[in-house]
């Protein structure tokens, strides 16, 4: 695992379609109103290339890769759709 890269999640983005528990279901969920949830902080390296794989089919940009307290850059996100 890279200790300098893990997934953020920003819930308010999230629009709920569910590609990140299905591409990474190790390391994203969905709760009860269908938004995102992170499992996993800081996964291994295997669940790491999962999540940056949930990262790039994320439709709202929900979904980004960080420093362990960046949060995720506003710049390294997508457009809200």
């Amino acid at each position: 695992m890279s200790a300098a890269v893990r997934p953020h999640v920003d819930r308010e983005r999230c629009i709920g379609a569910g590609m990140c528990a299905v591409t990474a279901p190790e390391v994203f969920d969905q709760d009860d109103d269908g938004l995102v949830v992170l499992l996993d902080a800081a996964p291994d390296a295997a669940r790491l290339t999962a999540a940056r794989m949930a990262a790039g089919v994320c439709p709202s940009g929900a979904i980004t890769l960080g420093g362990p307290a960046s949060g995720g850059s506003p710049q390294d996100r997508p457009p809200a759709v």
